[in-house]
């Protein structure tokens, strides 16, 4: 079944808000993920709005919560850059002020190590031979995956990486 055909499930707003309660449960999530879903089950504007003001206060959803989860998940376990997050989050919609506050939990040093870690993996496997193609192959790797330039440079040069 192709995506175009997917069949939608209409729901009332006391099952969706049931069913809701389960997909927050089952992972943190964002505000716009879950009201997309609410739509997709078929709840008017206000059902989905209330319905979210209901998640909120019973704590099933936590925008702060989720961003906190999220940048701990791909920073962590991704070895995501702060870049590449924090402009995944935009795309859910979190709001800046939390984007941020969940960025300054990333231990600095940590940081600097995964920045390392993955210049010395990616050289590793770069067959270039011209230092000069070498070194910028190594730091659009490490900006592709979300890396300040600044940092990237900074560790590069510290560990005699180019």
């Amino acid at each position: 079944m192709e995506n175009s055909e997917k069949k939608t499930v209409k729901y009332d707003k006391k099952t969706a808000l049931f069913k809701a309660e389960h997909y927050c449960a089952y992972q943190e999530r964002a505000q716009q993920e879950v009201r997309n879903k609410l739509y997709e089950w078929g709840l008017r504007p206000d059902e989905v709005e209330e319905n979210i003001s209901e998640l909120i206060t019973t704590n099933y959803l936590n925008e702060e919560r989720f961003a906190q989860a999220y940048v701990s998940g791909k920073f962590n376990i991704k070895k995501w850059g702060k870049i590449k997050i924090k402009q995944a989050l935009k795309l859910k919609k979190v709001p800046e002020k939390m984007i941020l506050k969940a960025l300054n939990t990333i231990d600095y040093d940590d940081y600097v190590k995964a920045i390392l870690v993955s210049a010395e993996k990616k050289s590793n496997l770069i067959k270039e031979s011209d230092p000069y193609k070498r070194r910028n192959k190594l730091i659009t790797h490490l900006m592709t995956k979300g890396f300040e330039n600044n940092l990237i440079m900074e560790v590069l040069k510290d560990n005699s990486l180019y």
